[in-house]
């Protein structure tokens, strides 16, 4: 009897083998070692069960070194690409609204849709710390998947690292993310005016008090929730509206002051704000007093700031409060020729004061 086969029937089976072993391979610890980084069989056995079962996409399930695009492909859709890239050590891993993996996600996402980009791949590289326990890192995989699924991005690549008991702090994520740019839009803070006006699409802060709230180390009882969110789909809202928006950037660390800053000295011209037209929830201002905090540095992950002609102002606020993720949107303040690099708050006494660049860290490890 001959058992010989062809090469192509040969390939073929071996194949189906290996999808029929891929499909089985499942995590037997209940906790991270140091196996699972060593490149072995525990290594393959984390990834396909927690990652590749989660990110399926055909991109990812080639199981390369790298992740393989059709370039013809993201020219129908623009001429230019956006690349970012962020690291994602919050604490703790889980919180009111959120967690490290949705975070991760959203964050990426956001970061490429403010430069007017179409967000389409990502890629997740963690560090483990030996003893997180691998229902945990499961539980981070599925809510970056269902973000994903939200944001209408691929999980394409990635790769896994585990350190040393006491050398990390369970768990950070670095997440980097490509997109593409349509040819009409051109998005940067050099492009701001003295004229334009400053739009929020809500709320400010919640993200920071929420973290902190979480820690547990005060004795603070709230339902303040995070505003992570995916700004992508508002970002698209608003560009359809107004293509010609001057400016826009996601407030996360060093909040709405922070950005104003960076804008003010990037074009050279000052920003005039509005204390009583500023969105704060009476709980975040609370924690605030009680802290010594300023709403103004406290950091976001929904929230997005957006500069235009005043001409193009009810447009583009219309369009926001349009949309579930900006129907708390309003006009905070405006653009002004002097002083240049410099943001202004005028106060509800009707006072004046600046609002400087932060100075050391309100609240670390907050994303």
């Amino acid at each position: 009897m001959d058992f010989s086969i062809n090469n192509s029937a040969s390939n073929t089976l071996f194949q189906k083998i290996e999808q029929v072993r891929r499909r089985q391979r499942k995590v037997q610890d209940t906790h991270i070692t140091l196996a699972h980084g060593s490149g072995g069989k525990a290594m393959r056995d984390l990834i396909d069960d927690i990652f590749v079962s989660n990110f399926d996409n055909p991109i990812l399930s080639q199981l390369e070194d790298q992740a393989s695009f059709n370039l013809s492909n993201l020219l129908q859709q623009g001429d230019r690409l956006a690349f970012t890239t962020d690291s994602y050590v919050v604490d703790p891993l889980f919180f009111p609204g959120g967690d490290i993996g949705e975070l991760a996600v959203n964050g990426t996402v956001n970061d490429l849709a403010v430069s007017g980009a179409k967000p389409l791949y990502l890629t997740c590289s963690v560090i483990l710390e030996e003893g997180l326990a691998v229902e945990t890192l499961r539980r981070v995989a599925k809510s970056m998947k269902a973000a994903a699924n939200k944001a209408g991005v691929q999980i394409v690549t990635g790769d896994t690292k585990v350190v040393h008991r006491g050398t990390a702090d369970k768990l950070f994520i670095n997440t980097a993310g490509i997109g593409v740019i349509p040819t009409e839009i051109s998005i940067s803070a050099y492009n701001i005016q003295p004229g334009d006006v400053v739009i929020v699409n809500g709320e400010l802060g919640n993200h920071g008090a929420a973290i902190l709230v979480a820690r547990g180390e005060l004795a603070l009882e709230t339902d303040i929730q995070s505003d992570c969110q995916p700004l992508h789909d508002l970002i698209e809202t608003i560009l359809k509206a107004c293509p010609k928006v001057h400016a826009m950037r996601d407030a996360t660390r060093g909040g709405l002051a922070t950005v104003l800053n960076e804008f003010a000295l990037s074009s050279n011209v000052g920003i005039r704000l509005h204390e009583h037209s500023i969105p704060v929830r009476e709980e975040v201002k609370g924690v605030c007093e009680i802290l010594g905090l300023d709403p103004l540095y406290l950091a976001n992950e929904g929230k997005l700031v957006v500069v235009v002609e005043k001409e193009n102002a009810d447009t583009v606020l219309l369009a926001m409060k349009s949309h579930p993720t900006g129907k708390d949107a309003c006009i905070i303040g405006e653009v002004i020729s002097s002083p240049s690099g410099i943001v202004l708050l005028k106060t509800v006494f009707g006072s004046e004061r600046i609002v400087d660049m932060l100075v050391g860290e309100q609240l670390p490890r907050i994303c």
